[in-house]
């Protein structure tokens, strides 16, 4: 154990400063700050704000949360993000996806159990994206699947759809908070429940539904979305109709700050428990959420996002979040790019509208406008929000590239549907990556031998060895652990050829060696010796010398060789002739087998790559 704790302390020593995340990218924006682009900030900052707003409490009814949680998510998020994020254009605030996994999680928790948990879970999220930076683990979201992405969004969105129906058909005060956690319980009471709808709430969601879809068709410019919904809660107060569910006011009270409640230690553990999974779910999508939006604005702007230092924006954002506003921040596509859109220049955009969202969070606490909003006019405006989630043009790529694409798509598409989202979103990552390991781990394994002319030559399935005691095997590819059984298996059934006394395994084009697979390579090390036989190494790059050397099979493939005699069964590729390591593993083939049947030459053309 002692051992273990100082090679992991050894490998943090050895971690280079520059590899961390910058503490505040946003001094390079500053410094060279021009007045010019004051204009140009400051009404990108508005347009994003007018978005924000109503969006925030969007997002806070998909969760199932007071939407004071939503306008101060999209204030706080906004103003932290820009001082730690490498896109210029990045707002932060909720999205639809963190906050129905949120709902999907907790739907179950009372209110009082909520207000408890959610604080807490921000901050585990925040420190678990905090984490991921340090140790560069957002690059490992390269590896996730566009197609378990698209599957995810489009099960996300349908049930987002269904789940605003509640509100729309004025049904919602007959749901439980256990119901509608998946898709067929929520369908299923929905039919229930149908027969005591009211035509007022779904003629308002409806009538807004509409409404936004058709001034987005015509007038793309204006904030279309706070239009909408100043219209149409207009409208609702002149109608006065009965049936008609409205939000409750918010006061000055409500945005103090909010801490974890900690009434003892294993209460605390108990609660970081219960909440590591979906906490870990949210900072994974959070961060899968970050690093798609800014690859999508740096295809327009030819900026270069750093992945790790955006998770570590995810992470400070979180931390802000999670004693202010209590709701997931997620990097938000949809007002990320109307902010670049709007010709917002640096990340001041961003800070100027979570200054202006916190204005009007105040100014909000203070006039009561909160309760004219109609319930089910915010939910017609959520459906039309998840029905722009809907990529068909995505979702026909994934289904027609590949059947792999398409299995991954369809298969997380229906996790969404019956698994609550935490888990759906890593059996979709799961299945991708099996499906990945099963592609990558199969090392392509070609027989060689000289030809006339001195070239190496690949020997063709039908011909005969014209030394039948040596084969060199070039192995290509990776030896990973999901590899080296194949490996073994491969190179035992060239073994077993009666008449093969030595293999040379040319190994300048294997990469990633790990544990399982250096370990089968001493197991066939050791079958060879004990059928008098023989392995040598030939065209070892420095990668896998290390890592031959540091796990001791580079011991184990040199015994009976000796330094005096000038011998081994290791030979290290040289860039200046690439087959003379080939070369010098037959001559000590030659010397184990006794014989020098003849002149052993590897042409090398140096004008040649």
């Amino acid at each position: 154990m002692r051992f273990f704790w100082k090679h992991l302390w050894r490998q943090i020593a050895r971690t280079p400063i520059d590899t961390l995340p910058d503490l505040l990218p946003i001094r390079h924006h500053i410094k060279g700050y021009q007045r010019a682009n004051f204009s140009y900030d400051f009404r990108a900052a508005l347009n994003v704000a007018l978005l924000a707003l109503p969006q925030g409490m969007a997002y806070a009814t998909i969760a199932d949360l007071p939407i004071v949680n939503g306008i101060l998510c999209s204030a706080i998020a906004a103003l932290v993000a820009p001082f730690f994020a490498s896109s210029r254009h990045t707002i932060l605030g909720p999205t639809n996806a963190t906050s129905f996994m949120l709902f999907s999680t907790l739907a179950t928790t009372s209110l009082a159990s909520r207000a408890e948990l959610i604080p807490l879970l921000v901050l585990m999220v925040a420190l678990l994206s905090i984490g991921g930076a340090l140790l560069k683990l957002a690059d490992l979201l390269q590896f996730i699947s566009r197609s378990v992405l698209v599957g995810y969004i489009t099960g996300a969105a349908t049930l987002i759809i269904f789940n605003q129906l509640k509100p729309l058909l004025g049904i919602a005060e007959l749901f439980q908070r256990s119901d509608g956690r998946t898709f067929p319980s929520l369908l299923a009471k929905i039919f229930q429940t149908l027969p005591h709808a009211a035509w007022q709430p779904a003629v308002l969601g409806f009538g807004a539904l509409a409404l936004f879809l058709l001034l987005e068709s015509k007038l793309k410019k204006l904030p279309n979305f706070a239009l909408t919904l100043v219209l149409v809660s207009t409208a609702a107060f002149f109608l006065n109709w009965d049936n008609i569910a409205y939000f409750k006011d918010f006061d000055l009270a409500s945005l103090s700050p909010s801490f974890p409640r900690i009434d003892s230690l294993q209460h605390l553990l108990d609660q970081i428990a219960y909440l590591l999974p979906i906490a870990f779910a949210i900072a994974f999508l959070a961060s899968l959420e970050n690093s798609a939006m800014s690859k999508s604005l740096a295809s327009k702007t030819g900026d270069r996002p750093d992945n790790n230092q955006d998770m570590f924006a995810v992470g400070m954002s979180n931390l802000a979040c999670s004693f202010l506003a209590s709701m997931p921040a997620s990097g938000s596509l949809t007002r990320s790019a109307l902010n670049y859109s709007s010709g917002a220049r640096t990340p001041l955009a961003s800070l100027l509208c979570g200054l202006l969202c916190l204005a009007a969070t105040f100014l909000l606490a203070t006039i009561p406008l909160i309760s004219f909003i109609p319930k089910a006019a915010l939910a017609g405006l959520v459906i039309a929000i998840a029905l722009s989630l809907l990529s068909w043009k995505n979702i026909r790529v994934c289904l027609l590239s590949t059947r792999g694409d398409a299995f991954v798509l369809i298969l997380t598409f229906i996790a969404t549907l019956f698994f609550p989202l935490h888990i759906a979103i890593f059996i979709g990552v799961a299945v991708s990556i099996a499906l990945f390991l099963r592609k990558a781990a199969v090392p392509q394994l070609v027989e060689y031998t000289i030809h006339d002319d001195g070239d190496l030559r690949e020997l063709g399935e039908k011909r005969a060895r014209p030394h039948p005691e040596i084969s060199i095997v070039h192995v290509e590819g990776d030896l990973f652990f999901g590899a080296a059984e194949l490996f073994r298996s491969q190179i035992q059934r060239l073994a077993a050829d009666p008449n093969l006394q030595v293999i040379i395994l040319r190994l300048k084009n294997a990469r990633h060696l790990d544990a399982t697979s250096v370990l089968a390579l001493a197991d066939l090390i050791t079958y060879m010796r004990d059928h008098d036989r023989h392995i040598l190494i030939s065209g070892t790059p420095r990668p896998v010398y290390r890592v031959l050397k540091s796990s001791g099979v580079l011991e184990l493939l040199q015994e009976g060789t000796s330094k005096k005699d000038k011998t081994s069964n290791l030979f290290m590729y040289a860039p200046s002739n690439p087959n003379i390591s080939t070369r010098n593993a037959l001559l000590r083939a030659q010397q184990l087998l006794g014989t020098k049947e003849a002149e052993i030459s590897i042409f090398h053309d140096p004008n040649k790559p």
